[in-house]
């Protein structure tokens, strides 16, 4: 009577753990640089079981994607801003984003190396776009909001507040190196994490009120 149950653990546990896997195996190679079997070695199973549970690299890479943009788009789903005054609603979606994006350096490398395919994965995840629905969502009631109260600029969108957060908290993981040799900083330090995080909440806030 409880095998059926047990198995289909079983089941969704291994599948689970060659997508943790082969999460950091495609972020750390790319695409091209990634072997199935490299994957294989790494979770102590078989190349046959990874064909058996995605079918394929590329079907293994497409749900790496799907899960890494899913991550960010839960943790915004669970973020209680509705009951936040405006301003402070928006600085909150901001700092998520910024600690997101820190603590998952693998979603920023993965969304570096499909730009570098040109997205060409990404397009066959039509399901990606019905994701994101909800964060733009989200935003645009808390922008509502904020100009109802007379608070926020009206010439300014969802989408536009989205491309200035995201560009802000993902240029801290990949451009880390470079940043940091060029100009002698860490932009991962730990002592300066408060202050980095509260800089995109401030450029939000101050850009939204600016002329409202």
């Amino acid at each position: 009577m409880t095998s059926p149950p047990i198995r289909q653990r079983d089941r969704e546990r291994t599948r689970a753990e060659l997508l943790e896997v082969a999460t950091t195996t495609f972020a750390e190679s790319g695409y091209s640089g990634t072997r199935v079997d490299e994957i294989a070695e790494r979770t102590r199973t078989t190349k046959r079981m990874i064909y058996y549970y995605f079918g394929g690299k590329e079907q293994l890479y497409l749900a790496v994607l799907e899960k890494a943009y899913r991550g960010i788009r839960e943790a915004e789903r669970k973020l209680g801003v509705g009951d936040l005054e405006p301003t402070e609603a928006v600085r909150r979606i901001a700092e998520l984003t910024y600690d997101h994006h820190l603590n998952h350096s693998e979603f920023i490398r993965l969304v570096t190396i499909e730009n570098i395919h040109r997205g060409a994965f990404i397009r066959r995840l039509e399901s990606l776009r019905e994701l994101n629905q909800p964060a733009l969502g989200l935003l645009d009631e808390v922008l509502e909001r904020g100009r109802a109260a007379g608070l926020f600029r009206s010439d300014v969108d969802a989408l536009d507040v989205h491309l200035v957060i995201s560009s802000y908290c993902f240029f801290q993981v990949a451009n880390q190196y470079t940043f940091g040799y060029l100009f002698d900083r860490d932009l991962l330090d730990p002592a300066r994490r408060d202050h980095l995080r509260g800089m995109i909440g401030d450029v939000v806030v101050a850009w939204l009120t600016a002329t409202a």
